[in-house]
């Protein structure tokens, strides 16, 4: 394809302080262990994949494990790593800054910092946290300060606040569910009404959002608040809450999820992603081939591997440099 060019939203990193803090504490995320991060081959798996830039982020579980102080200490570092990743290679690297959840006033401190100092192109946030969902009226201060800053808040899952099932990892399903729960709190809350200066990006095309958007609809009709909302959307799908949220394809671009994606998304609201490196190379390979095959409008393809990103992150844009 030439020179690389897409921008992957869904990219992880894995700095080497938090790899030895987790191995540490004997976490194996989503089931599946952690996997080994590197800049160098970082940017071998972007060349290899047509990515010019990764919008970096840390994956499941994020750093809270119930001591705060500990908490804010590991989000700083993590912060700081990722922020000079970036800074020797801003042309090929962003990143979606760490936060404290559920310590609202930890995170607040965080955001400020990575968002003013450490030039964060948005936040990352966990699904749930602790066992409580986005929609949380405890998390308000947190939502509504990134109101303001009209920030990019990708949403990553985590483990279910739940049992696990013997031999289902956890990225089967579970992680499906819990981006899926999230997406229903924040629309049954009123948060994507009261906080919609936020750019919310949901991860792996929004989990079973997509599939189940008329089950949404339906249960927004419970709140009367809600309901006149609900009934305009069931009418007209353009007009559905659900159009908001952004969405990438990160392992979801495929023959049965992209239908139902392309039906429920607004297509300037779809993005590019990867999982690297947590997705080994031969499922991120499966997946772009499928993508790739798919027959999808030239226009709407160029805008999910670039255009949309560079709205959310106009310092990407050509125009910008």
């Amino acid at each position: 394809m030439g020179q690389p060019y897409r921008i992957d939203t869904h990219q992880h990193i894995v700095p080497p302080g938090y790899a030895g803090w987790m191995r540490e504490k004997g976490i194996h995320p989503g089931g599946i262990g952690l996997p080994s991060w590197s800049e160098r081959s970082a940017l071998k798996f972007m060349d290899r994949h047509d990515v010019q830039t990764g919008i970096l982020s840390l994956s499941t579980p994020g750093v809270y494990f119930g001591d705060v102080m500990e908490a804010r200490l590991r989000a700083r570092e993590v912060n700081e790593f990722c922020a000079e990743v970036v800074a020797a290679r801003p042309d090929r690297f962003g990143f979606f800054a760490t936060l404290t959840l559920p310590d609202v006033e930890g995170a607040l401190a965080e955001a400020r910092y990575a968002l003013d100092t450490l030039l964060a192109d948005g936040i990352v946030l966990l699904a749930n946290n602790d066992g409580r969902y986005l929609g949380d009226p405890g998390f308000e201060p947190l939502l509504g300060f990134l109101h303001h800053r009209r920030a990019v808040v990708f949403i990553h899952p985590g483990d279910l606040p739940a049992p696990a099932v013997p031999g289902i990892p956890a990225f089967a399903a579970d992680f499906m569910l819990d981006t899926t729960r999230t997406a229903i709190s924040l629309v049954l809350s009123g948060a994507m009404e009261k906080f919609s200066g936020i750019k919310f990006v949901l991860a792996h095309a929004g989990g079973f959002v997509p599939y189940i958007a008329y089950r949404i609809l339906l249960t927004m009709l419970l709140d009367r608040d809600l309901a006149l909302s609900a009934l305009a959307a069931l009418g007209d799908r353009k007009q559905s809450v659900l159009r908001r949220f952004y969405y990438d394809v990160a392992l979801s671009a495929s023959p049965a999820a992209l239908p139902s994606l392309l039906e429920v998304a607004d297509p300037g609201r779809i993005t590019y992603g990867t999982d690297f490196p947590f997705a080994p190379s031969a499922a991120i390979d499966f997946m772009n081939m499928q993508y790739e095959n798919y027959p999808l409008d030239p226009v709407v393809r160029a805008a999910i591997d670039r255009g949309n990103s560079e709205a959310l992150f106009p310092r990407l844009s050509p125009d910008r440099h």
